[in-house]
């Protein structure tokens, strides 16, 4: 699902999943759900890194889906990947930091 204004290449998701492999969530969603606390952090984290993980402490399904596409939807990223309670979000940055931006730095 894209909300950003780009839409990314199977070749690009390939290439964020890889970087993305090594990353560990910087939010967790938890009980109260998208709260305007946890978008505000994870439009934050978005805007450093560019490429975040997200962990999803929700049990249904179709509860997780709908909040991943709130989500995405609200912070105007793009789902890179899905497993288990863990999402992968890209969000390109205006102007990166190469100090913080995941996709820049080495990690």
């Amino acid at each position: 699902m894209t909300h950003s204004n780009t839409v990314l290449s199977n070749a690009d998701k390939k290439h964020l999943r890889r970087i993305g492999h090594q990353l560990n969530p910087v939010v967790t969603i938890a009980s109260k759900g998208l709260t305007p606390n946890v978008l505000a952090e994870v439009n934050r984290a978005l805007d450093d890194h560019e490429l975040i993980k997200i962990k999803l402490s929700v049990d249904d399904r179709d509860a997780k889906k709908l909040l991943c596409n709130t989500l995405c939807e609200q912070s105007r990223a793009e789902i890179v990947q899905m497993i288990g309670h863990v999402v992968l979000l890209f969000k390109k940055a205006d102007r990166p930091d190469p100090k913080l931006s995941n996709l820049l730095r080495k990690i």
